[in-house]
């Protein structure tokens, strides 16, 4: 299966994402902050980036440029619960910057490895 770098904020978040895609047989690295998943896709091979899109360190738009600049063809997914104050739609700004997926917070199992799938074929 596919190598996969989650990367979010919460340990929780990546802890349930990192079980998803282990029992779906991936191979899945961890980051905590935009800063962290630049080290690690310059230093690792990964076919899919999973990442909240507001983390701390580099903002996570910024991290979604940062990669594609890296890497045009690594394909990524983002995921939000949303802006508190509903000023930005940072799922949509995600896809405008080359998001191939995107996850609206909370979702299921199910959504999440669907994602992976569709982001990966």
């Amino acid at each position: 299966m596919a190598s996969i770098l989650v990367v979010d904020d919460d340990d929780l978040v990546r802890a349930t994402v990192r079980q998803m895609l282990e029992g779906a047989g991936h191979q899945v690295l961890e980051a905590r902050n935009g800063k962290e998943a630049l080290v690690s896709v310059s230093r690792k091979i990964v076919a899919l980036v999973v990442t909240h899109t507001i983390i701390h360190a580099i903002d996570a738009i910024t991290t979604i440029r940062e990669l594609r600049s890296h890497d045009p063809n690594l394909k990524i997914i983002a995921m939000s619960g949303g802006d508190r104050q509903a000023r930005v739609d940072y799922l949509d700004l995600a896809k405008k910057l080359g998001a191939h997926q995107t996850l609206p917070k909370p979702f299921r199992r199910d959504d999440m490895l669907n994602a992976v799938r569709s982001a990966l074929s």
